[in-house]
């Protein structure tokens, strides 16, 4: 119980900090934060927690404002990474992380390209999504390194227990 509020408090401190202070910094293309936590978690806990982290995680990101996309469209895109991120962190973890951070935005434009969003064409995926995937590289080390801080299963302390004999 406390391991799910502590997951459900980092995606919600990661959707926060994502709306209020990184997409209004400025910058043409940045990380995604909450698709970063979404894959570190997946890779701690596995593939079908990874999918349902991912998918409440997305329908958060869905729902937050500004909503300028159909909704459900993150939760879908979330879902799928948060699977493949758990599926893949078996045999390979850096490597799935890597792999889902960069391929997460090239996934949710092509979401975005089937459900009928106007904005979305090779033209706006050429100019957006190296830089996307270049930032999410270059941060997922370090959110994959703070959520395992924060989750990874603590090692007991060896306690050495003097019990007394009877004669």
């Amino acid at each position: 119980m406390g391991r799910n509020l502590g997951t459900a408090a980092l995606i919600f401190g990661a959707l926060v900090v994502q709306m209020t202070l990184i997409n209004r910094m400025g910058f043409a293309v940045a990380p995604d934060l909450v698709l970063l936590a979404v894959i570190a978690l997946a890779a701690l806990r596995g593939p079908t927690a990874g999918a349902v982290i991912g998918f409440l995680a997305g329908l958060a990101a869905d729902l937050a404002p500004p909503t300028d996309h159909v909704l459900g469209q993150y939760a879908l895109v979330m879902c799928l990474t948060g699977y493949l991120a758990g599926r893949g962190a078996d045999r390979a973890p850096m490597l799935s992380v890597a792999a889902c951070a960069v391929g997460a935005p090239a996934l949710a434009v092509a979401v975005g390209s089937l459900l009928g969003d106007p904005g979305v064409d090779w033209s706006t995926f050429v100019a957006v999504w190296p830089g996307a995937a270049l930032c999410n590289l270059v941060a997922a080390p370090f959110v994959v390194w703070a959520v395992h801080a924060l989750f990874r299963p603590r090692r007991s302390k060896d306690v050495l227990v003097m019990g007394w004999r009877r004669p």
